[in-house]
């Protein structure tokens, strides 16, 4: 589409200095005909003087109609001055006309002789007021003066009209030759500074904002400047004379043909002088315009929904009415608001992709994840409905406990789910209304895949899970499957609290028994000590024979790991004695429990490695372990100090500890309160 700036810009802007030179043309005659008055010819011709001024006064007029409109559409305090400036020079134009010996009247009066600069005059000011970016404070001032202004513009004409017609003495007779060309000459600059002013004001608007009709006041206010520096110095009936009727006709009609052209454009005079407006209004403009295109957009998005044109065209209608749209900027909205909708639809389904692709973890279940997965589709992709079928044994089975549509009747698509190249079922599309469109179709395979692969990686990690939990603590597992970094060999220290227990008396048991009879034994053994450590949070991480090594706080972090290791000490304990209630004959378990620091990770090589706790923390919890008689639990002072008021222990005095210089303080831990 052409801009609509470019006719102008090419024929007036093309160049500033051509611009320039084809307004100083006026000026550069004017200035020939003063110095030379042998060339500014005489011509009084009555009928063309009152058609030219009359033609001139109408379309002023017109423009002040036009642009009072757009001023009461807008709520806009500019364009309100620059149409009360036109029909106010409209009005003393139409009383000039009269001062036309022998048309109207008999003849002329200098009320009717001199309304033009005065009317040019009046029309500068309110020009040169309306140029100014005006607060928030001033408009609201500006407002209240409205009405006060038409009345007393409608005053004024109505008064010098009546006291010319009258032939009231200060206007019937004419004026003082030299006083009166002082006072044209000092109107002429007046009007000539104020018009420039304008010009210039409103040139800088139009470097920030480009618009058509600022290009036309611009040049309007430079050619009534040039008027009224004419009226200045021209001679009654000669062509000097001449020459400033000649420039007010043309201001005021280039500025009509302007708005005629950019009529023809936007098939509406409802935006002809919004380029013209204030920045307050230009910005309230364009929120509007936003407003009217997320309506817009709405009304598309439900049409898509419910099918309702009628409703559409309805809203159309009203928002086309409340934000005073032209056709064509309505047509241009709505073809904006059709991608906007577009996108923004698009954009939701692209981030239900992304939000399934980050459904698989860790833990998450298989069934979980589809049913998460499925809620965020079916609210992202209507009106879509949408419908998942999972293989079981061979068969499809849907949540709904529905059977499979048949793809070729209605508007059903069928896209399969495949994990490792077998098919794990199938997504199954309905639109309400119509057919499943390509764009569609095509994100909806994105998510088919993307759900193929979040179902894969559910399985992936449930079996290695199933796989790993048989060799680690279920912790250390699922650390390293979130992430396999955690595997690579090293370690940090952490305050960690350590439990050790092993049988007492194993090696005569193992012995005397038949090797199948002890590995049945310690089997028996570790099913219910196992449980009972990890249900309190500890991380078993090895078995040596007939001892096993657990401890709190790593990986995990638990502020409370003293107390849990002492919880699960005890409760190993228990379970321990429930199991020899059927074999008396088993050795019992002593355990023994120590906190403290402790370097924590994966110790070994490439090869083999083993997640531990190494230090000196580990050595004497299997000190005191060591110290325990069957079925006790000894813990050290720091375990004590850790556990707290809830504990209940029986001092075993100091205990020589191999490694320690001094014997270390140990308790009996009998029972822990709540």
């Amino acid at each position: 589409m052409t801009d609509l700036h470019t006719p102008y810009r090419r024929a007036i802007f093309s160049g500033p200095a051509v611009w320039v030179l084809h307004l100083l043309i006026p000026v550069a005659a004017l200035w020939l005909l003063v110095a030379r008055p042998e060339m500014d010819v005489r011509w009084q011709h009555h009928p063309a003087h009152f058609w030219l001024v009359l033609f001139t006064a109408a379309v002023s007029v017109a423009l002040g109609v036009v642009v009072g409109d757009a001023a009461r559409r807008r709520d806009d305090d500019r364009l309100f001055l620059i149409g009360l400036a036109f029909v106010v020079a409209a009005g003393f134009l139409g009383l000039h006309a009269l001062a036309t010996p022998g048309i109207i009247l008999a003849s002329s009066n200098t009320g009717f002789d001199v309304a033009t600069p005065v009317g040019l005059l009046l029309a500068s000011i309110l020009a040169a007021v309306s140029s100014i970016e005006f607060s928030p404070a001033a408009t609201r001032r500006l407002r209240r003066l409205r009405p006060a202004m038409w009345t007393a513009v409608a005053a004024v004409l109505t008064g010098w009209a009546a006291l010319s017609l009258l032939e009231a003495p200060i206007l019937a007779r004419p004026l003082n030759a030299e006083i009166g060309q002082r006072l044209l000459v000092a109107a002429a600059f007046l009007g000539t500074a104020l018009y420039g002013v304008s010009a210039l004001r409103y040139y800088l608007i139009y470097r920030r904002r480009p618009a058509v009709m600022l290009i036309s006041l611009i040049t309007a206010f430079t050619l009534l400047a040039e008027a009224m520096f004419a009226i200045g110095y021209g001679r009654n009936w000669h062509a000097s004379w001449w020459e400033w009727h000649v420039l007010m006709a043309l201001a005021f009609a280039f500025v009509a043909y302007s708005a005629y052209v950019q009529y023809r454009r936007e098939g509406s005079p409802a935006g002809l002088f919004h380029g013209v407006a204030l920045a307050s209004t230009v910005n309230r403009m364009r929120r509007d315009y936003a407003d009217a295109l997320d309506e817009l957009a709405r009304a598309m998005r439900q049409r898509a929904e419910f099918g309702d044109d009628g409703t559409l065209s309805n809203q159309i209608s009203s928002i086309a009415g409340r934000f005073d749209l032209t056709e064509q900027q309505l047509d241009v909205l709505e073809r904006a608001a059709d991608a906007l909708g577009r996108e923004r639809t698009q954009t939701k389904r692209l981030g239900a992709l992304v939000t399934v692709g980050q459904q698989a973890s860790v833990n998450t279940d298989e069934r979980q994840l589809l049913e998460k997965a499925m809620a965020v589709a079916s609210e992202t992709f209507a009106p879509l409905r949408l419908r998942l079928g999972l293989m079981t044994d061979g068969r499809l089975e849907f949540a709904d406990g529905g059977v499979s549509l048949d793809p070729t009747e209605g508007a059903t698509v069928v896209i399969p789910l495949d994990v490792k190249g077998h098919r794990a079922g199938q997504l199954e599309v309905t639109h309400p209304r119509r057919a499943v469109d390509d764009t569609e179709l095509a994100l909806l395979r994105s998510f088919a895949s993307q759900l193929s692969i979040a179902l894969e990686n559910t399985r992936l990690y449930a079996s290695m899970e199933d796989l790993f939990r048989s060799y680690l603590s279920p912790d250390v597992a699922t650390s390293l499957i979130a992430d396999p970094s955690q595997a690579r060999l090293g370690g940090e220290i952490a305050d960690v609290t350590v439990l050790m227990a092993d049988l007492h008396g194993f090696t005569p048991f193992a012995e005397r028994g038949e090797p199948d009879d002890v590995v049945a034994m310690l089997n028996t053994y570790y099913r219910v000590v196992v449980p009972v450590i990890l249900e309190h949070g500890g991380t078993v991480v090895q078995f040596v024979g007939d001892a096993v090594m657990a401890i709190f706080n790593a990986p995990a972090r638990q502020p409370d790991h003293p107390r849990r290791a002492a919880r699960a000490a005890l409760a190993l304990q228990e379970a321990v004695e429930r199991v020899r209630g059927a074999h008396p004959e088993w050795p019992r378990f002593r355990a023994g429990i120590h906190t403290g620091r402790a370097l924590v990770g994966n110790i070994g090589s490439d090869e083999f490695r083993n997640y531990t706790a190494i230090g000196d923390t580990t050595n004497l919890a299997a000190r005191l372990e060591s110290a325990a008689d069957p079925g006790q639990v000894v813990v050290s002072a720091a375990t004590r100090g850790a556990i707290g008021d809830i504990a209940t222990v029986e001092p075993v005095g100091p205990l020589p500890v191999k490694g320690k210089s001094e014997p270390v303080e140990a308790f009996v831990l009998r029972s822990l309160g709540s």
